[in-house]
């Protein structure tokens, strides 16, 4: 009786801490203020290629993280970029997206992961395949979106990538400048980089 009593605690005392150890291996982070953050939009026009960009957005993830400070999994990621504080230097250009973009009711582009999954580990960054749910001028659609990350020596994480959109796929009409004469391509690109520091 006492031989089963004390195998039985023993195995309580390895489940419980392997939890603890999952537990301790998951962090979350936020995106800080560092300067290395930047999203941008670049696309091109019937005149010139044009991009807008912003250090203003917000996001936060959950990463597992073994004792040799290897990601072992991405549990969870989400940015959130208010339109408006993407600019580009020419207010008309920025005047016309914004009124593509239909700012007056929809004020971010969203993205909300749904799985993730480690993919490969080279020159000293992790690519990491993430499926989720993409929100532009109110329309949400699924996408798969390639990370690329570097665990840092304080603990934080760099993470960046890219991602092809056509607006035409989110309900959102190509920009047109003088009266026609210009007008932007359908096809833009989002390109992203960020600081994932522990919260």
């Amino acid at each position: 009786m006492k031989t089963k009593i004390k195998f039985t605690l023993l195995l309580l005392t390895i489940v419980f801490s392997g939890m603890n150890q999952t537990v301790l291996a998951q962090s979350h982070f936020k995106i800080g203020t560092s300067k290395v953050n930047e999203m941008k939009i670049s696309g091109t026009s019937t005149f010139h290629d044009w991009t807008m960009k912003t250090a203003s957005f917000s996001g936060k993830a959950a990463f597992n993280i073994d004792s040799e400070n290897q990601i072992t999994k991405l549990s969870a990621i989400e940015f959130n970029l208010p339109v408006l504080t993407l600019k580009s230097g020419q207010k008309k250009l920025d005047k016309n997206a914004y009124k593509a973009l239909k700012t007056d009711q929809f004020k971010e582009i969203l993205y909300k992961q749904v799985s993730a999954e480690v993919m490969s580990f080279s020159n000293s960054k992790f690519h990491i395949k993430t499926a989720g749910k993409l929100t532009i001028s109110g329309v949400t659609k699924d996408v798969v979106i390639d990370l690329y990350c570097f665990v840092n020596k304080d603990g934080s994480i760099s993470c960046e990538g890219n991602y092809p959109i056509n607006m035409s796929d989110y309900n959102v009409a190509a920009p047109v400048f003088m009266g026609g004469v210009m007008k932007t391509g359908d096809a833009i690109k989002l390109e992203f980089s960020f600081l994932f520091e522990k919260s």
